[in-house]
C-alpha cells in the first residue's frame, strides 16, 4: 500500500500555482476569450442551447471541455461570462486555453424538447437519450468550432455528474476523458432521494417543489420552491404529517414526484435509471475519473459505486478520487480544510484540483504531462488526515472484521457467547430522533461529521462503545451493518451510525475561524450513518412484513468509508429507528408508506440482539 501525505512540497506547489492563477481575473477572461451562443441541433430536430467560450489565441489547436446541466447555462447573452471562470478553479482551464462549453440539457432553460429526470440510457441506440444528445453535441462542436484539436472532455458535479456518465456512454470517438463527480447514479439504493429504500423526504421535497415544475417554453428564469413558515424543519415536516401531506402540497403538476409515489419498490422503472447497469458500454478509449466526497450529504453512494461498476464491467482506464468533502466542495465551494467542527489539516480541494483533475484532462485532451504516477485510487483518510494511494479499491490489503455488540453497551472483536441477550428501545413516530441537534430550516451539509452526543442521550437510541484504543485502527472500504433485531409491529427502519469518540482531553490548537471554539473534548464524530427500510431486508423488489417479536437478520451497506481511529479514541455504534426529517417516518406497520394514513403510525418496541445465536455487529473494512 502506497501513501501520499500532504507534505510541504505539495502545499508549496499549490501556493505557487494559486498565486499564478489568481491574477486571472474577469478582465483577463474577456480580453482572451470570446463567447458564442449556439442552438445545436439533435437528431430528432430539437435544438439545445449551448454557451461556447473560445480562446482568441489561434496559434494552436485547443481541446473542448463540456458540461451539460439541468441547472442553467447562465449567464445568458453575448459578452456575459460566468464568474466561475475567474473565481473558482475553472480558471486553471482558462489559463490552459481550453474551449469551455456549457449546455442546457433537453427541456431545461433555453433548450428545446421535453425534459425527463435521469432519462434512461438506451443500449439499443435507437431514438434519443442523454448519450445520443451528448454524441450529437460533441459531433457538432468538433466539426464546427475553429481551432479545436478534436478531443473532448466532459465533467460535472451531482446531476451534471449523471450527464458526464452519459457522455462516457455516448460512444463518440472524440470523447477522450470524462469525470463524473458526485454523480447521480442510483436514486433508489443510495443517491439523494432513497437510501436502502428509505425515502429521503427533506431533500426530495425541497428539491422538487422548485426543480420539478414544468417549463412551458424556453426560459432563462429559475423556479421558486415551497417555503415553510418558521425556521425549524423538524417541526415543519412533523406538522405536515405522513407522505400524502407532502403530495398534497406538491399537487398534480410535479411529474417526478408522482413517479416516486408510483414506484415504492425497486422495479424495472428504477433499474432503467441506474447508470451502473450500463457502464459496460463505455468505450476503451474513454478514460474516466470518478470523484466524490467522504462526507457528501447528498450523495455519499454514487462515486464509490459508479467507480466499482465501471471497474467491474468496462475495459477503459478508470480512476477514483475521494476527499474529505461535502457535496461539490472540491469544485470551488471551499478549500476542503474542514467540515463543521472537524478539521483535515490542509486545503485538500486545491491539492486535488492541481494534482489530480487538471493533469488528468491535460494528459488525455492535450497530450501534456505524465499520469504514470497518478494512482488508480487516491483516497483521503480522515482521522489521521492523509492522502493514500491504492492500486485498486477496495484495497487488496482490506480484511472485513466483525465488531460485535455486547451486553451493557460494550463493543468488541469477540463474538458474544450469552443466550437471549438484547438491548431494547421504543421507537415513537410521533417523536422521531432528529438527525442533528440544531434548529434550522434547510438540511445542513455538516451533519455528516456532527457531534452525536445529543443522540446518545436519548432513550430511543442504543449505544455500544469499545474501550479506549491502544493503537491506531485504519478502516477503508465498504462498511456493513449486520443486525439481528425484533420488532413488536410489522415494520421499522434501522439507522446505524459509526462514530469516532475523541478523548476527553482533546482540543484543536486554535479556534476555527469559521465555526468558533466548539468543545471538542469527548466529541462524537459521525464517520458514517445510514438507514435501512426494514421491509426490504430480504428483497428490494418484494418487501415483506416482520413477524412481531421474532428476531430477524437485517444486513445493509452503509456505504464505503476511509478513516483512522487514533490511539486514545474509542469506536462507538449508535442504533435508532428514525432520522428525521432526513428520512420520512416509517409508520412501523407494513404498508405502502407513500399512502400511509395517520392511523397507520404506531410505537414499536425494538430489540437489538447480541448473543451467540444473534451476534449483531458492524463489519469494518480493516486495513493492515
Amino acid at each position: 500500500m502506497k501513501r501520499i501525505i500532504l507534505l510541504p512540497i505539495f502545499q508549496f506547489f499549490c501556493f505557487c500555482l494559486s498565486a499564478q492563477t489568481n491574477t486571472l481575473d474577469s478582465a483577463w477572461v474577456r480580453e482572451n476569450y470570446e463567447k458564442v451562443e449556439q442552438m445545436i441541433p439533435m437528431r430528432d430536430g430539437a435544438r439545445l442551447y449551448t454557451a461556447i467560450y473560445m480562446p482568441k489565441d489561434r496559434s494552436e489547436l485547443h481541446p473542448i471541455l463540456l458540461r451539460r446541466t439541468p441547472y442553467s447555462s447562465a449567464p445568458y447573452g453575448a459578452g456575459q461570462f460566468p464568474d466561475a471562470f475567474w473565481n473558482s478553479y475553472q480558471r486553471l482551464y482558462m489559463r490552459e486555453n481550453y474551449i469551455m462549453v456549457v449546455q442546457d440539457v433537453r427541456g431545461r432553460y433555453m433548450s428545446e424538447g421535453t425534459f425527463e429526470d435521469v432519462r434512461p440510457y438506451n443500449p439499443a441506440r435507437t431514438g434519443i437519450d442523454e448519450a445520443s444528445d451528448t454524441y450529437d453535441a460533441v459531433d457538432w462542436l468538433v466539426k464546427n468550432l475553429p481551432a479545436n484539436n478534436g478531443r473532448v472532455g466532459a465533467f460535472g458535479i451531482s446531476y451534471p455528474g449523471f450527464y458526464a456518465t452519459m457522455a462516457a456512454l455516448s460512444g463518440h470517438p472524440a470523447v477522450k476523458a470524462v469525470s463524473p463527480q458526485a454523480p447521480v447514479t442510483d436514486w433508489f439504493m443510495g443517491d439523494d432521494f432513497h437510501h436502502n429504500g428509505a425515502f429521503m423526504v427533506m431533500d426530495a421535497f425541497s428539491f422538487y417543489t422548485s426543480f420539478g415544475k414544468e417549463r412551458p417554453q424556453p426560459t432563462t428564469q429559475h423556479n421558486t420552491g415551497f417555503e415553510f413558515t418558521g425556521a425549524d424543519n423538524y417541526q415543519s415536516y412533523l406538522q405536515t404529517g405522513a407522505l400524502p401531506g407532502f403530495s398534497r402540497i406538491m399537487g398534480d403538476s410535479i411529474r417526478f414526484w408522482k413517479d416516486l409515489v408510483a414506484h415504492p419498490n425497486l422495479d424495472d422503472w428504477w433499474k432503467a435509471r441506474n447508470t451502473r447497469n450500463f457502464v459496460q458500454n463505455i468505450q476503451a478509449g474513454t478514460a474516466t475519473l470518478v470523484v466524490g466526497g467522504l462526507f457528501d450529504a447528498e450523495d455519499a453512494f454514487g462515486a464509490w459505486n459508479l467507480y466499482k461498476a465501471i471497474e467491474a464491467k468496462a475495459k477503459n482506464n478508470n480512476r477514483l478520487v475521494m476527499g474529505p468533502w461535502f457535496h461539490g466542495a472540491w469544485g470551488g465551494r471551499g478549500d476542503g480544510s474542514a467540515l463543521g467542527n472537524v478539521r483535515f489539516g490542509a486545503k485538500t480541494s486545491e491539492w486535488y484540483q492541481n494534482n489530480i483533475e487538471l493533469p488528468f484532462f491535460n494528459f488525455y485532451l492535450k497530450g501534456k504531462g505524465d499520469l504514470s504516477k497518478q494512482a488508480e485510487a487516491t483516497v483521503f483518510f480522515s482521522g489521521d488526515n492523509t492522502w493514500r494511494t491504492f492500486a485498486q479499491w477496495p484495497s487488496a490489503g482490506m480484511r472485513s472484521q466483525h465488531l460485535f455488540f455486547q451486553a451493557n453497551g460494550a463493543l468488541g472483536w469477540t463474538k458474544p457467547t450469552a443466550s437471549a441477550s438484547f438491548t431494547q428501545y421504543t421507537s415513537d413516530p410521533a417523536k422521531p430522533v432528529p438527525y442533528t441537534e440544531d434548529v434550522h430550516l434547510e438540511r445542513t451539509r455538516a451533519y455528516m461529521t456532527d457531534d452525536q452526543r445529543f443522540a446518545a442521550r436519548r432513550p430511543d437510541v442504543v449505544v455500544f462503545q469499545t474501550p479506549v484504543l491502544d493503537a491506531d485502527l485504519t478502516v477503508g472500504g465498504p462498511l456493513y451493518a449486520n443486525l439481528f433485531a425484533s420488532v413488536s409491529t410489522t415494520d421499522a427502519d434501522f439507522v446505524v451510525k459509526l462514530i469516532d469518540v475523541f478523548p476527553d482531553t482533546f482540543s484543536y490548537s486554535a479556534p476555527s475561524p469559521a465555526e468558533g471554539d466548539y468543545p471538542m473534548a469527548g466529541y462524537q464524530m459521525l464517520v458514517r450513518g445510514e438507514i435501512m427500510r426494514g421491509k426490504f431486508r430480504g428483497s428490494f423488489e418484494v418487501p415483506r412484513p416482520f413477524t412481531p417479536n421474532k428476531p430477524e437478520e437485517v444486513t445493509f451497506y452503509m456505504p464505503d468509508i476511509a478513516h483512522t481511529f487514533r490511539k486514545g479514541h474509542r469506536i462507538m455504534v449508535q442504533v435508532q429507528s428514525s432520522w428525521f426529517p432526513l428520512a420520512d417516518r416509517n409508520p412501523q406497520t407494513f404498508t405502502n408508506i407513500y399512502e400511509a394514513k395517520p392511523a397507520d403510525f404506531r410505537k414499536a418496541d425494538i430489540r437489538i440482539f447480541h448473543d451467540a445465536l444473534h451476534p449483531s455487529s458492524v463489519i469494518l473494512p480493516v486495513l493492515k
